[in-house]
């Protein structure tokens, strides 16, 4: 057995395996982080387009356990664990319920999305849209975790206008009996979202964001931004009233928002902290110790890694995020809910090996090895 691995352009290369960052003895002291996790497939089931999603429970609360031991929090049931994209809401209910139960008996931080995808595809009223989201507000508090508002394709379709926004979350957040976190996915990310809070003037749109937080500053514990524009995030960050944290959602410039300036820094919710979680852990300890050259070293090798994740079509991120879970041991397969495996390219995987490899982010070179080859020799590429 070897680690070498032939790739679709012709080259080989060799996996040097992990670089075994320790385990922290707790969360950062200094940030916030959640990472949104992915949901584990069962592979002998109809998990193909349109079909009922059926979860492989054991080994997806394993993977939040994991996510846990390094101090890392959860952000359960967002868009890393494919909301909108083959996870139905029956699913997605009783996957808060038991993550929320899991992050109870280890004593694990989590966050949950609430959205309105339990309605059909048509076109529905704002007023429907209100009920939706106020359901699933009610199943996520009564799992025991925090609110996390996302967005949603329906309010987004249904709206004329930042009125709309306002009047839907000012309702949510009147009802909400904690704090929640507010949420700004691009449409990088789901195109359906584009001109969300009211315009595609990001302006426009940051106004009325910064409205809608100042009249509810006390429910609102931040605001999750996945814009992929540091500089606007910033600008956002230096704005929020006291108390109310920003979450970094940026995938691309993760570091030095979460790093930060002298007027502040972002915390973190970020999906990309599911594939790199070790490092990540190592990242925010040596910033809790104010060792800033540690943290920028365990950072950077990552951040290459991460930008080739959510190349465009940015919405296919996920498909890397099993790829990668697989070949670093945490599941037995590489099958996705509604066939999403087959969003990227063996192109686009086989680079993807490649930079997690450099990152350390591979603990078992030889298992990651002979999966990849498994894999790519399913997709042509001989070995």
């Amino acid at each position: 057995m070897t680690a070498v691995v032939r790739l679709p352009d012709g080259s080989t290369h060799r996996l040097r395996g992990g670089a075994g960052h320790d385990r922290p003895t707790g969360p950062s002291t200094s940030r916030v982080a959640y990472a949104a996790a992915h949901v584990v497939a069962d592979p002998r089931a109809e998990n193909v387009p349109g079909a009922p999603a059926a979860v492989d429970w054991d080994t997806t609360l394993a993977f939040r356990r994991h996510l846990w031991s390094y101090g890392l929090g959860v952000a359960e049931a967002m868009d890393t664990a494919q909301r909108g994209a083959g996870l139905d809401y029956p699913a997605t209910r009783e996957l808060i319920r038991r993550s929320a139960a899991e992050a109870r008996a280890v004593g694990g931080r989590i966050v949950a999305g609430v959205a309105t995808d339990q309605l059909p595809p048509a076109p529905a009223t704002v007023a429907q849209v209100t009920r939706a989201y106020a359901d699933q507000l009610a199943d996520v508090t009564a799992a025991g975790a925090r609110p996390v508002l996302m967005c949603s394709r329906h309010l987004a379709a249904a709206a004329t206008g930042p009125d709309d926004y306002l009047r839907v979350y000012d309702e949510l957040l009147t009802a909400a009996d904690q704090p929640v976190v507010l949420h700004w996915l691009g449409d990088m990310f789901d195109p359906a979202l584009a001109g969300y809070w009211g315009s595609t003037d990001l302006d426009e749109a940051t106004e009325t964001v910064l409205h809608l937080i100042k009249q509810h500053q006390g429910r609102v514990d931040g605001i999750k931004v996945s814009l992929l524009d540091a500089d606007r995030e910033v600008a956002l960050r230096r704005r929020l009233p006291a108390g109310v944290r920003l979450y970094t959602g940026d995938d691309f410039h993760y570091p030095e928002l979460i790093r930060g300036d002298g007027q502040g820094h972002s915390d973190a919710l970020l999906g990309v902290f599911a594939a790199i979680a070790p490092a990540a852990a190592a990242a925010l300890a040596a910033l809790d110790a104010g060792d800033l050259d540690r943290y920028d070293a365990v950072f950077a090798p990552t951040l290459p890694l991460a930008r080739h994740l959510f190349a465009a079509p940015t919405w296919f991120y996920k498909t890397g995020i099993v790829f990668l879970a697989w070949l670093a041991g945490h599941q037995e397969h590489f099958t996705m809910l509604a066939g999403q495996q087959s969003g990227r390219s063996p192109a686009h995987l086989a680079r993807l090996l490649v930079l997690a490899d450099a990152a350390g982010l591979l603990p078992d070179a030889e298992l990651a090895a002979a999966r990849a080859r498994a894999y790519l020799t399913v997709a042509g590429v001989a070995q």
